[in-house]
């Protein structure tokens, strides 16, 4: 029977300090779901004997068959704590409460790393995280990507250490190899979160006598903190409770003949051992061993009470209902996060700047640092999810700042509103406001700050995420950034040519539905589904087909692999391309990023939205860049913040503003699909060198600018050793000692390589990290499971971008068959374009700007002529057309002499030897007759030609 209703939920949403948003975060198959169902069979919504067996957060048939979580599940649950099991003393401390009821809003979350995105979607608008460690397992490769993307987000974490029930059934260890395991565990989750705190939030470490680490069995339903042990002892040995809880961890030990507490003894004397594991072993063995005398003797001592029904269960089955009675798992977990995770309206006085867009004095941030219900509405949309009918999704959120209700129209802000802008951007009623339980969802007429919700009628005007305001000059909260790529695609098609509008439609909820998924159109017309691995492709394509399409079917390609697209030269000569109309010029040179830099961009700690003096400092002094171009970074690409730039390079160019925004639309166009195979462009840093444009504005627009920006650009890829990156997966794989062979063999067939092998302290297994190409990664389990006899389970995640070797633009294997078969794919032609269709030749070698400057400006002296003569005759051997220059003497005084004959193939008259004046020029090929030249006419032949024959 639920011991709460409706009402009393939407009361308690009124106190800022007494809620609670956590997220239960974890690897795959560490016991999230399980133990999030102590919780719920706490507030009645599930019987307290089914806990751990209904997984109630798994609302998907999949998700019960498969035995995994695919989708992140809300659900807001009301506690009420007694004085048994937090004293008023304790109470007293916690600063961050509002009497003794408290709202928890809960997000469980999938552990497998194709859906990582989900993760990233629950930690955006929860404050606090449940990290659920397998005792026996300890901390894998999943844990610490979660971990580090909520510390990303400023998000305290608690920890519990779980499946305990294992250590004591199946492996049998003794106590002191299960507390060496669970220092060892706690260990390795403080260096994670050493490594990737944020400076402001201080110190985030856990540590299992402050009551930051909880001890668990999730299948079981039973869990305790060292704190609720200390009570048990407090009294016995005459000492508080604070102090009982640090005897009780790490190197304490009691001597029972002597009665005394020593930091030296042996394991059976250790305080941890003694007094915890040591009576849960006693119960564990009466119970599976059938003692009942014994186990009824322990029941009295410890005041548990027992029905006739529960003594005359067996085995596991009493067993659970023992410890249940005796350390129910809310009762610790609920102790934990009530005392240590924080409030909303302590946790956005530190979030907000980290989630805020716009000045941090506005009124939106200012409501969201002092959680304001009266303040301007602020509500962030994480993800969409799908409603009981398929065709409508309601929007998943967090309340940051003001009241949400119902009919009352608010601006609606895509991921791609620019403030000041009205694009993405739209004004429009909420029909309804949600609460979500698990599986099914509860109307209420409003939410205040600090909650979680579902709002149903926005489904049409956002994606996937947004934000939602009241105030009129409120920016937009940042994007999320996701820990995976969908670097896995695949191309589908109806089989029946009249279910095409089918496949639009359901492709459109698909996007929705899933935060990570992309989708696409090829030029050759196929649509193109992008996701983050094999198991999440394989989710998608279901979803699309029985829900989205209602069963049509569809001819689904086998699966390829994204690639991107680098450089790893400087171009050596720049490049030229000139517009459409022949009036305007772009010259450009390409150079690589560098990894650290790459990296750096891709993980948002260098962004478009940076101050450029303080970036520009930063590229100057760590990376080598010239600060002046370091601060004139045009743009980041692709999608605005994507891993390559586009640089000004050029002094002195007027107009260039003008033709910025085009150069910019070119340059997202070319990161997009690079000139090998389309592909994304990765690490690579576009430099504008110089630019000649058309006098009349008319004649230099968006459709001049734009394909030229994007040939040039072609053109710099073009002959600055282009090559292919491809998507590296980092695999961890457990198995036994005999199976290391099968391992190997398997990885070197597949282009892998193993980089670490670590043995697990007191087993026999193995864990072996290793590098795999994405590419490679298709029926890589099957095949490692077959050659290791089912032993090696393998754990794939994202992890980095790697060079491809081979050169894709010399004949040879990597041209001709990966990047042609790209091509043909896409409907390119499978031959690389020639360079002359983007590069662009100057038909005679002219003066560089400045050079052609001074020649205008110069005062004709003898001396000053000398000058210009030395700079233009090193110019003079490359010009077409010259046959012989011949020597110029300069005497004493304004006379200059002509003493050679010059000739020109173009047939202009020739410059003979004679005399001019002292304001006369050099004489210029067509500037005046037989040597003779005015200056205005020498200029404008200078200006015709750019040709001196002779000084």
């Amino acid at each position: 029977m639920v011991n709460f209703t409706i009402p009393q939920l939407r009361a308690i949403m009124d106190k800022p300090k007494s809620i609670r948003n956590m997220s239960v975060i974890a690897h795959v198959d560490h016991g999230k779901s399980t133990l999030t169902d102590s919780l719920v069979a706490a507030c009645g919504i599930i019987a307290m004997a089914n806990a751990g067996d209904t997984r109630l957060t798994d609302t998907r048939s999949d998700e019960a068959e498969r035995g995994i979580t695919i989708k992140s599940t809300g659900i807001s649950l009301y506690n009420e704590v007694t004085a048994e099991d937090i004293s008023d003393e304790r109470m007293a401390q916690v600063k961050d409460s509002d009497g003794r009821e408290f709202l928890i809003n809960l997000i469980d979350s999938p552990g497998h790393v194709d859906f990582s995105a989900e993760v990233t979607a629950a930690l955006r608008i929860t404050d606090g995280a449940l990290v659920v460690v397998d005792c026996i397992d300890g901390v894998s490769v999943q844990t610490e990507t979660v971990l580090r993307q909520a510390l990303g987000e400023r998000i305290k974490p608690v920890v519990t250490i779980n499946k305990l029930d294992r250590g004591f059934l199946e492996l049998q260890l003794d106590w002191e190899s299960m507390h060496a395991a669970f220092v060892k565990h706690v260990e390795n989750i403080n260096v994670i979160i050493a490594t990737y705190r944020d400076e402001t939030m201080g110190d985030l470490q856990v540590y299992p006598e402050k009551g930051t680490v909880s001890f668990s069995a999730g299948l079981h339903g039973w869990a305790f903190t060292l704190p609720m042990f200390a009570r048990m002892y407090a009294k016995k040995f005459g000492v508080s409770e604070d102090k009982m809880t640090e005897r009780l961890w790490g190197d304490n030990y009691f001597n029972p003949a002597e009665k005394k507490w020593t930091k030296t003894g042996d394991s059976a004397h250790r305080a941890f051992n003694m007094f915890v594991l040591d009576p849960i072993g006693k119960i564990f063995s009466a119970c599976m061993n059938d003692q009942m005398d014994k186990l009824q003797k322990m029941l009295v001592s410890l005041n548990i009470k027992l029905t006739k029904e529960d003594l005359e269960l067996q085995g596991k089955q009493l067993l659970k209902r023992t410890m249940q009675r005796w350390l129910p798992a809310h009762k610790a977990l609920l102790e934990m996060m009530i005392l240590n995770l924080p409030s909303p309206h302590a946790s956005q006085k530190y979030r907000t700047e980290l989630l805020y867009t716009g000045p941090v004095d506005d009124a939106a941030a200012t409501g969201m640092k002092n959680c304001d219900p009266n303040g301007p509405v602020m509500l962030y949309v994480s993800k969409m999810v799908p409603t009981s009918d398929r065709g409508r999704f309601h929007a998943f959120g967090r309340v940051f700042s003001g009241t949400i209700q119902a009919g009352v129209k608010l601006r609606i802000m895509g991921p791609n509103f620019v403030p000041g802008k009205k694009e993405d951007l739209y004004e429009k009623s909420i029909q309804r406001v949600v609460l979500f339980m698990g599986r099914k969802q509860e109307p209420v007429e409003s939410v205040p700050v600090g909650n979680t919700c579902g709002l149903v009628g926005v489904d049409q005007f956002l994606v996937k995420t947004g934000t939602i305001t009241s105030a009129p000059d409120a920016f937009p909260m940042k994007d999320m950034k996701f820990s995976v790529s969908p670097v896995v695609r695949c191309a589908v098609e109806p089989k029946n040519p009249q279910d095409l509008p089918k496949l639009v439609e359901g492709l459109k909820r698909l996007a929705k539905s899933d935060p990570m998924v992309v989708i696409s159109i090829e030029e050759s017309g196929e649509h193109i589904v992008a996701g983050a691995g094999e198991l999440h492709m394989e989710i998608c394509l279901k979803d699309l087909q029985d829900d989205f399409m209602n069963g049509a079917p569809l001819k689904i390609s086998e699966p390829v692999v994204s690639y991107r697209e680098t450089v790893t030269a400087e171009t050596e000569v720049e490049c030229m391309s000139k517009s459409p109309n022949k009036h305007n010029r772009l010259y450009f040179k390409a150079l690589p990023l560098g990894d650290e830099l790459t990296d750096k961009i891709d993980q948002g700690e260098i962004t478009p939205r940076d101050d450029f003096k303080l970036r520009g400092r930063l590229l100057a002094d760590e990376y080598g860049w010239d600060v002046d171009i370091a601060r004139k970074i045009w743009a980041f690409g692709p999608d605005i913040s994507g891993p390559n730039l586009i640089c000004d390079a050029t002094k002195a160019v007027q107009y260039l503003s003008e033709i910025k925004d085009s150069v910019v639309a070119g340059f997202n166009w070319v990161t997009k699909e690079g000139v090998v195979a389309e592909e994304n462009m990765r690490g690579i840093c576009f430099q504008v060198l110089d630019v000649t444009m058309h006098a009349d504005a008319i004649h230099r627009g968006g459709g001049q600018i734009i394909p030229t920006a994007r040939r040039v650009m072609y053109a710099c890829e073009y002959i600055s050793s282009p090559r292919l990156m491809e998507p590296m997966f980092l695999v961890e794989i457990q198995c036994p000692e005999t199976a290391m062979g099968g391992i190997y063999s398997t990885l070197n067939r597949r282009r892998g390589h193993v980089f670490e092998e670590n043995q697990r302290p007191g087993t026999p297994l193995y864990n072996v990290k290793a590098y795999l190409p994405v590419a490679e990664s298709f029926g890589f389990d099957s095949d490692l499971r077959a050659q290791t006899g089912g032993q090696a389970f393998p754990q794939c995640v994202f992890d980095h971008w790697q060079l491809m070797p081979g050169d894709p633009m010399v004949e040879g294997k990597l041209r001709d068959e990966l990047v042609a078969g790209i091509r043909k794919r896409k409907g390119l032609t499978p031959e690389l374009p020639p360079l002359d269709r983007y590069k662009d030749k100057l038909k005679q070698p002219a003066f560089s700007r400045d050079e052609r400057g001074e020649l205008e400006r110069v005062r004709w002296g003898a001396a000053a002529c000398l000058a210009a003569r030395r700079r233009v005759a090193r110019t003079l051997p490359s010009v077409a057309g010259v046959r012989r220059v011949g020597a110029c003497s300069v005497e004493h005084g304004s006379t200059l002499h002509f003493p050679a004959r010059a000739r020109c193939r173009a047939g202009a008259v020739p410059c003979e030897g004679g005399a001019v004046g002292r304001s006369a020029p050099p004489a210029i090929l067509g500037g005046g007759s037989r040597g003779h030249a005015r200056p205005h006419e020498g200029v404008r032949a200078a200006r015709m030609c750019g040709v001196v024959l002779s000084i």
